[in-house]
């Protein structure tokens, strides 16, 4: 039988939907790897597309900060919440958040290295915080976004204070129209983007092995439904051209009226200013994305160290 816990199944679950007994069996055919069994279920129609799961996989914060026509947004991970909950924690996040302002790029090993606002550089305090709060702490991640002319707009979802929080997001416009048309316009982007959790600006920009595994899934399922090979070839360019348009911020459609292409609410704007507006790129961080947090059986642990 293949190697893989109730958490995994339970995983599975909330990432499709499916039921349970689909979920074994795909872990089972899968050896246990949960992202093949994703593939697997999503090929034989028992689940829809793979849902953008809001679960984080790792304590902490996100920060964000904007300076004139610059800003960024930063990660530092925590064992738990309990830490991020924390004041010198929180003040911690906010200084670095700061701080990486002045650094050139995405570069976290230069972001340590800076000088920390209170003394030293950013590396020695965090090994300060380590040491007296007494768990791990990580700067994950950072990453900055800037226009020539425009405004920065940050919003943060699910905030502790209104610089930081689970999900940040920086929406990048570029135009000679005023701060007060461009910011409302940049805050319902950011809201946008946090809740339809785009993975590209445009269709172009997106992954490429986001598109060929998506069209392995839409192969073996046009293969399966039987039906001729030129009608297969256009059921699987139609289903990569779908997730496409829903995975790109410009072509996803505007979550405030759930019609308008982003591209269109944009060029609107634009048109009613009586100036062009762009908008050139955004940043969008949730905690923990992409880090699989390990799962344990309190119950089974407790039991393990009674019978030590």
């Amino acid at each position: 039988m293949a190697a893989y816990t109730a958490a995994d199944v339970k995983n599975l679950r909330e990432k499709t939907g499916a039921g349970m007994m689909d979920c074994k069996k795909a872990l089972d055919e899968s050896n246990g790897d949960v992202e093949a069994a994703v593939d697997a279920l999503r090929a034989k129609g028992l689940a829809a597309a793979q849902k953008k799961s809001s679960r984080t996989a790792a304590e902490g914060l996100v920060g964000v900060a904007v300076s004139g026509t610059k800003g960024v947004a930063v990660e530092v991970n925590s064992e738990t919440d309990f830490v991020a909950k924390n004041d010198q924690f929180q003040s911690f996040v906010k200084n670095v958040t700061e701080k990486a302002l002045d650094v050139a790029g995405d570069d976290v090993e230069a972001l340590k290295a800076a000088d920390y606002p209170k003394g030293g550089t950013v590396a020695d305090a965090l090994t300060n915080n380590v040491a007296t709060i007494g768990e791990n702490q990580q700067i994950r991640r950072m990453k900055t976004v800037e226009v020539s002319k425009g405004v920065i707009v940050p919003y943060m979802h699910n905030a502790v204070t209104p610089e930081l929080g689970k999900i940040g997001v920086l929406v990048a416009l570029e135009s000679e129209a005023p701060a007060d048309v461009l910011e409302p316009l940049g805050k319902q982007l950011a809201m946008h983007i946090a809740a339809a959790f785009p993975q590209a600006l445009n269709v172009e920009g997106l992954d490429p092995a986001l598109i060929e595994r998506e069209r392995a899934i839409a192969s073996e399922k046009a293969a399966e439904s039987g039906k001729p090979e030129n009608v297969q070839e256009k059921m699987v360019e139609g289903a990569v051209n779908k997730f496409a348009k829903e995975n790109a911020l410009l072509s996803q459609i505007f979550v405030m009226d759930n019609k308008t292409p982003v591209a269109q609410v944009v060029e609107k704007a634009g048109k009613d200013a009586g100036v062009p507006i762009v908008l050139k790129d955004y940043i969008r961080f949730q905690l923990g994305e992409g880090i699989e947090k390990e799962e344990s059986d309190f119950a089974a642990e407790v039991a393990a160290a009674v019978k030590g």
